[in-house]
């Protein structure tokens, strides 16, 4: 599910690939449900892609959020993502304890919180089905 989620710079939210066009993508804003195009020369990035820092290696986005799901039981973050920096980093240091505190910005953390809201308020919210689909393909 996370492969047709996607984040696009300068666009707020997230957005669900639809189709393929000549230099561009056809999204839909998981809020909105609007379409729009969005071209290669965007920054265009899957979640599925998105990995983040540890002390010792990087973990898939989708762990990070089945951590939270499973901490907030399946509901939206306890946590405010326009919180302070230092209640931002106690709240993801709950969910990934070795994460790296020097390449996670607070940034990062509330993109990622704002992101699991996103999915959770669409019913987006299986994270782990990728998982799935890999283990049937083998």
């Amino acid at each position: 599910m996370l492969k047709k989620i996607l984040s696009i710079s300068g666009k707020a939210g997230l957005y669900e690939l639809v189709s393929q066009g000549k230099n561009m993508l056809i999204v839909e804003s998981l809020t909105e449900k609007k379409r729009i195009p969005a071209y290669s020369h965007e920054k265009i990035i899957s979640l599925a892609d998105i990995a983040i820092f540890t002390d010792e290696s990087e973990v898939p986005l989708k762990t990070v959020l089945e951590s939270i799901k499973k901490k907030e039981n399946g509901a939206k973050s306890s946590v405010d993502p326009k919180s302070d920096a230092n209640v931002l980093r106690e709240y993801f240091a709950t969910i990934l304890p070795n994460f790296d505190r020097n390449r996670v910005y607070p940034s990062d953390i509330k993109k990622v919180i704002s992101w699991y809201n996103i999915l959770i308020e669409t019913g987006k919210n299986n994270f782990s089905e990728e998982k799935k689909e890999e283990e049937a393909k083998s």
